[in-house]
């Protein structure tokens, strides 16, 4: 059993930064990738940056360049930190991570942070 516990979202302004965080925890034997999605109203979730356990990483690219995302494996905690928000980054954006349990791998979602970007 794995939960993901995120935090960071809240109201920014245009141009601002915020910086998120997820934090895994359970019975893990090992996070093959963690990352982040976002979901605005209306639209598709879908993948704003991924990183494995290796450090590689994936953006999606409209944020790249602004976005950073990074993990600490000792504390199976993903961030992604996001600069020069723009209106259209707002939206909830939901931590991921495709996680080692025993001999099974599965997917788990965290609850979803709100990101505003409003002046």
């Amino acid at each position: 059993q794995v939960q993901l516990v995120e935090s960071g979202g809240g109201l920014v302004q245009p141009g601002g930064s915020l910086r998120l965080s997820c934090a895994a925890s359970g019975t893990i034997l090992d996070i093959y990738v963690m990352g982040w999605y976002r979901q605005a109203p209306g639209k598709q979730r879908e993948l704003v940056a991924h990183i494995i356990k290796s450090g590689d990483t994936n953006y999606a690219d409209s944020v790249k360049g602004r976005f950073t995302i990074s993990r600490d494996n000792a504390k199976n905690t993903v961030y992604l930190q996001m600069n020069s928000l723009k209106p259209e980054d707002a939206a909830v954006y939901y931590c991921n991570a495709v996680v080692r349990v025993t001999v099974a791998a599965g997917s788990y979602w965290g609850q979803g942070t709100q990101v505003t970007v409003s002046s």
